[in-house]
């Protein structure tokens, strides 16, 4: 009998690349469109992975949810004008792709679960030559905002897997916690958004300092049934 198939879902920015100056530069551009003061980089990257409207929500919670809205529209035509500039980089974290390359030879399963957009992931992983790697890709397009476990069903759903045999590897906390709440094993990594100890206090079995340890910690910790 043949072993189960094992899956590593990945975040996206934070965890595969570092995407961090176009999301601050199109936030910043958003606000402005609205006439609102722009919140600091620091507050951007907190809510980077949520779904635009939660992310909003977030960045101003006492506004109402026609502003959170419309902050949002603002927010997609500010990357879209971005990116029609040519001014859109997300450069791989080092070490990624040896480290995706290295799961693949071990017989994982990979997938991407992001609160990026459909055209948003497929225009990243297509610029990195990425996009044949995984089996699922997930987004914020035809899921509720992380951490409700939806994304990670569906990616299970598409690979054939279980939460037994699947993992969430993520930089933030809503990674981790989508994960929990999906009862997957669940790795923060420590060159994203969030801090290692956020992670942890979030509930992640495990935290990578670098993503040549992924491997041997993603078989650790179904071993261990994290």
């Amino acid at each position: 009998m043949s072993a189960p198939n094992r899956l590593a879902i990945f975040d996206c920015d934070g965890t595969l690349v570092d995407a961090q100056a176009n999301i601050c530069r199109a936030m910043l551009d958003a606000f402005a469109a609205q006439s609102l003061v722009a919140p600091a980089h620091s507050a951007i990257r907190r809510v980077v992975g949520l779904s635009l409207t939660e992310a909003m929500r977030a960045l101003l919670p006492e506004a109402d949810p026609g502003v959170h809205a419309r902050l949002g529209d603002s927010y997609k035509h500010a990357f879209q004008a971005l990116r029609g500039a040519g001014l859109v980089e997300e450069p791989l974290f080092p070490g990624i792709v040896q480290a995706l390359e290295r799961l693949e030879a071990d017989g994982w399963l990979l997938a991407v679960a992001t609160g990026k957009s459909d055209r948003g992931l497929l225009h990243c992983l297509e610029a990195h030559g990425l996009e044949k790697m995984f089996v699922s890709l997930q987004t914020a397009d035809r899921h509720p905002s992380k951490p409700h476990p939806s994304m990670i069903f569906e990616a299970m759903a598409d690979a054939g897997t279980t939460p037994e045999t699947s993992a969430m590897i993520g930089d933030t906390s809503f990674d981790i916690g989508m994960g929990i709440n999906a009862g997957c094993a669940t790795i923060g990594v420590a060159w994203g958004y969030h801090m290692p100890e956020e992670l942890f206090e979030e509930g992640a079995h495990f935290v990578a300092d670098r993503p040549d340890q992924l491997p041997e910690i993603l078989a650790l910790a179904l071993a261990a049934g994290a």
